[in-house]
């Protein structure tokens, strides 16, 4: 028996949306191997690129927050035990309190924003953070943060499922602008929709990149039709699928989800040009609450066992 279990086959499942029989198969195939196993789907044309975030399998909350005085933006991660606490007023207060924390500290990890002053008291974070235990009643973590400084935009889903804090190279000037505020919230809100995982082809990694013409050119060699032809008819066919590759990962080559016509990059463009300056997007966080992050299995993952007997 391959070595994995019935909680793989589930996660898998959920990072490809492939039934439970081929993810079973893909990963007896596979030996257990979980990327592998993605690759051998991908391969056999049943799963598209896997999604980069993992199972969201926590409560809490992400809280994006943008301190336009001081030019800088933070999104940050708080999780709590349930999804009742999560709404609590006196948690959610606590999470926008640790982003302008770390706005004012700058510390350098989760542990250093723990030791320090906790903003508008004189008790430390982990102090504060205690005081909301002794009102709630349930435990709560920083689990992680990031902090970028100069022109941002950030962008909120559903109450904090999503947070997502875009960094654009402009000047002050332009930054201070209401168009590029709606821009930058616009493509804020684009890549909490598209999830995307690089700012342009430029970001893509050489070595994903070949990863990728690998996974296509077995999906050709897979096809009787294709199998036989000519060395330079693949390779263009590779380069246009490549092509299409960076329109679903990279920001800038997406369509843009208000306007399918024109790209991300286009409509960056056009805003630029219409306000007479330059702005180009720089990087991109983006936290969905609790991604990768494991909980007890449910009725499912029973299910899922069954079919491993």
């Amino acid at each position: 028996m391959a070595s994995f279990t019935a909680k793989d086959v589930q996660a898998l499942r959920e990072k490809t949306n492939v039934g439970m029989m081929d993810c079973k198969k893909a990963l007896v195939e596979a030996d257990g191997d979980m990327d592998k196993a993605i690759d051998i789907l991908r391969e056999k044309g049943l799963a598209t690129a896997a999604k980069k975030a993992g199972r969201v399998a926590a409560e809490g909350i992400v809280c994006a927050y943008n301190d336009e005085a001081k030019k800088v933006g933070v999104v940050v991660e708080v999780n709590i035990e349930t999804d009742f606490a999560a709404k609590n007023e006196a948690f959610k207060a606590f999470a926008l309190d640790v982003a302008k924390t770390i706005v004012e500290n700058n510390p350098a990890d989760v542990e250093a924003l723990y030791e320090s002053k906790f903003i508008g008291s004189d008790m430390s974070v982990k102090d504060a953070q205690n005081e909301v235990f002794m009102k709630i009643r349930e435990n709560m973590s920083i689990r992680r943060f990031e902090r970028v400084e100069g022109a941002v935009a950030t962008y909120i889903h559903a109450g904090g499922s999503v947070g997502v804090l875009v960094a654009f190279d402009t000047d002050d000037a332009t930054a201070s602008k209401d168009e590029f505020k709606v821009m930058g919230k616009d493509v804020a809100m684009q890549v909490a929709a598209m999830t995307p995982q690089y700012v342009c082809p430029k970001c893509v990694p050489e070595e994903v990149i070949e990863h990728e013409k690998g996974i296509q050119m077995a999906q050709i060699k897979a096809d009787p039709k294709m199998a036989n032809k000519p060395e330079k008819v693949l390779e263009n066919i590779i380069a246009g699928k490549i092509n299409k590759f960076f329109k679903e990962v990279c920001l800038v080559e997406q369509a843009f989800v208000k306007d399918g016509d024109i790209s991300v990059g286009k409509y960056v463009e056009n805003v630029a040009k219409q306000i007479g300056a330059d702005i180009k997007v720089k990087s991109f966080v983006r936290f969905a609450k609790g991604e990768g992050i494991e909980k007890k299995e449910d009725d499912f993952a029973a299910e899922v066992a069954s079919m491993m007997k």
